[in-house]
């Protein structure tokens, strides 16, 4: 069944949805992953036309332009208060009917494609801002793991909302004009059905500390990526020549815990490893080699080096979660590597040189 058109609601599958600004600049690019057929989880859009209807139904949209103009004169402490205010506007004002509606039908729809009533899902910001020269704002913004259920879902659509406004975000102070600070942009919220994760990580169709382009260089863990797009886990590390698919160099690291659901939490978290993979490599050759085939075919399709999130299944399945072009390199400097917050782009150029970076936001972010 397709379902009906929806100023609210876009599927990653949709034919409509490739370039369309309305799902942000992570959901954007999945899209984009989508329709050129590479192994994405199937999910949809909760748009930024969602979110700024739900703004001027609720009263809130002068207001939120209001905070961000408040926030660049304020110190931390009135910024944090700002923050705390709004953010608990937005959780206390009714969500309008006919969007609330359509969330539940989208959320019935995945549960129905998947074969399963409650379906674990990744809520993911997407924000239009992602794409700005000179500023990212994606490692801002929150996404949170194994949301079950449409009444969880809806809260935590809510949170993603008001990310926008929390005060990391409100305190970023990116290269690009300060404009882009006080800017009415908007939202798009991802609901993906989460993956059973094996392993999972980030890799790079370059070499970020060198700028080398033959080579593919991936990180990885045991568990969700959660643990290595944050910094939580040292993770494993492999280059591999772009070329011959030859891994060049591997560093296993021992891990005796990973991210993963805790039932007993009934939530994501840290649990152990199971002990006969604690002394072993999270990949095994083949799957190495396949995550380097599809690093190398990404960077074709988009025509230059990116940095791809990556998920394997038990079944040794491979799943594409964030492609972002790589920028890094270009515009590397030292200082900055240790000085910016929660990109995870920035993790692992840190681990890379050997430095610290402040811990990241509680999910992978996207």
């Amino acid at each position: 069944m397709t379902p009906a058109v929806s100023r609210f609601v876009l599927w990653l599958d949709d034919p409509g949805a490739v370039g369309n600004r309305v799902l942000g600049g992570k959901f954007g690019s999945l899209a984009e992953m989508t329709a050129a057929r590479f192994e994405v989880p199937p999910g949809f859009g909760i748009t930024t036309t969602a979110y700024r209807h739900f703004l001027e139904s609720a009263g809130l949209a002068e207001r939120a332009r209001a905070v961000r103009a408040e926030a660049g004169g304020a110190d931390l402490a009135d910024v944090q208060r700002i923050s705390a205010e709004f953010a608990a506007a937005i959780d206390d004002a009714d969500l309008p009917a006919d969007l609330e509606r359509e969330i539940r039908d989208a959320y019935a729809e995945l549960e129905r494609r998947a074969g399963q009533e409650d379906l674990p899902v990744a809520v993911r910001s997407s924000g239009e801002s992602e794409d700005l020269a000179g500023a990212s704002f994606a490692g801002q913004y929150d996404t949170f793991l194994w949301i079950r259920g449409a009444e969880d879902l809806l809260r935590h659509v809510r949170r993603c909302w008001a990310g926008m406004f929390g005060a990391a975000v409100l305190t970023y102070r990116p290269d690009a004009d300060a404009g882009v600070l006080t800017a009415d942009l908007g939202i798009c919220v991802g609901v993906q059905q989460m993956v059973q994760a094996r392993a999972a990580g980030v890799m790079f169709t370059l070499d970020p500390v060198t700028g080398d382009r033959s080579k593919v260089v991936i990180e990885g863990c045991w568990g969700l990526g959660e643990g290595v797009v944050s910094g939580g886990i040292t993770p494993s590390r492999y280059v591999v020549d772009k070329v011959t698919f030859e891994v060049i160099r591997r560093e296993v690291a021992r891990q005796e815990s990973k991210f993963g659901f805790d039932p007993a939490a009934a939530a994501v978290g840290l649990v152990p490893v199971e002990t006969d993979r604690q002394e072993s490599p999270c990949l095994d050759d083949d799957q190495i080699r396949a995550l380097a085939e599809l690093a190398k075919r990404i960077e074709q399709h988009r025509g230059g080096p990116q940095d791809v999130e990556w998920a394997v299944g038990e079944r040794g399945d491979v799943r594409v979660l964030q492609v972002r072009p790589e920028t890094v390199w270009s515009r590397r400097r030292a200082e900055q590597l240790v000085g910016e917050r929660k990109s995870a782009v920035n993790h692992v150029l840190a681990r890379f040189a050997g430095v610290g970076v402040a811990r990241g936001s509680r999910g992978t972010g996207a």
